[in-house]
């Protein structure tokens, strides 16, 4: 079954997954959501990702994405927040990129140059859409 948001359904999965601490949490493969789970890898927030191939019974790809705990288990993705949508998409200049919490976040960001992170796109001075906000 397709879903009408794919980013927001990986975000949502993400955030679900992390409440009830599950180990890993599998997505839709999509670039787009590889390349979100990929900033977030490099930004600490999940351990590792994976891309499943589809065989037989499963038609899709599916990405695993395993989550990632401090001590006591607690999960290190407080929040995830969806901000350009399908029916509302927000592009915003290179020098109007706000920061995430004071800087403790992070907002995921698709430029020309690729998906990256609002501290990545201000060093590349580029602009683009705005994904979501993690911190």
């Amino acid at each position: 079954m397709r879903v009408t948001d794919p980013i927001g359904d990986m975000l949502t999965r993400i955030r679900n997954a992390s409440r009830v601490r599950f180990e890993s949490v599998d997505i839709s493969f999509s670039r787009m959501n590889r390349d979100i789970a990929k900033v977030l890898l490099d930004c600490g927030y999940i351990e590792s990702y994976e891309i499943k191939k589809g065989d037989g019974d499963k038609v899709w790809d599916v990405l695993r994405l395993r989550l990632k705990y401090m001590e006591g288990k607690k999960p290190v993705l407080a929040g995830l927040k969806r901000i350009s949508k399908p029916g509302r998409r927000v592009y915003l200049h290179k020098n109007k990129i706000p920061k995430v919490l004071n800087g403790y976040g992070i907002s995921i960001i698709t430029t020309s140059k690729g998906v990256m992170t609002d501290k990545e796109a201000k060093a590349k001075n580029v602009g683009g859409e705005i994904l979501c906000n993690v911190w």
